[in-house]
């Protein structure tokens, strides 16, 4: 680990060490950039602070399970959301923390916006993002008899065109 730990205050230590036990990895990385940033710690170097500190308390950290991705818990999820489902959706997002992840989501009409279903990360113990997230939002857009939209299924690509965009094209105006 770095010697930035040790620049940390000792409730500044234990504040981090309880976000990263309860897998709270954004916080522990905010309270530690918080802290050092004066210091001229920069947010890449907050992160590997972070990482040893998950790294150092190993299995004693409580892992926030997967968003489920099975049809039942995805139909209840869209179910609950305060509109009508027009079309399920899935698109690339990332982080410095995650790397490239896809969002899969419920495109609403009436009102018109979204509703996060789940997030499907890349685990080293599971399939990559992009296959797992298609196979799940086709099979709840066929449950919702919907259209399923994955601009770029194979490829991590944050500016693929979104469900939306295309509707509109095909539209026209």
């Amino acid at each position: 680990m770095s010697g930035w730990w040790d620049y940390l205050e000792e409730r500044t230590r234990r504040e981090v060490d309880a976000d990263v036990l309860r897998d709270r990895r954004l916080s522990a990385l905010r309270s530690v950039w918080k802290a050092l940033r004066p210091l001229g710690l920069g947010l890449w170097e907050a992160e590997r602070v972070v990482h040893a500190r998950y790294e150092a308390l190993g299995d004693r950290v409580q892992r926030t399970p997967p968003d489920p991705l099975d049809l039942p818990a995805l139909a209840s999820r869209a179910e609950a959301l305060p509109g009508r489902v027009a079309a399920v959706e899935a698109l690339w997002d990332g982080d410095t923390v995650h790397d490239w992840f896809v969002l899969l989501v419920a495109v609403l009409d009436a009102p018109e916006g979204e509703g996060r279903l789940a997030t499907v990360l890349h685990r080293s113990d599971g399939p990559p993002p992009g296959p797992a997230a298609a196979e799940a939002g086709r099979a709840l857009a066929d449950h919702l008899g919907v259209p399923f939209h994955f601009a770029s299924p194979d490829t991590p690509d944050d500016e693929a065109p979104r469900w939306r965009e295309i509707r509109r094209l095909t539209e026209g105006p």
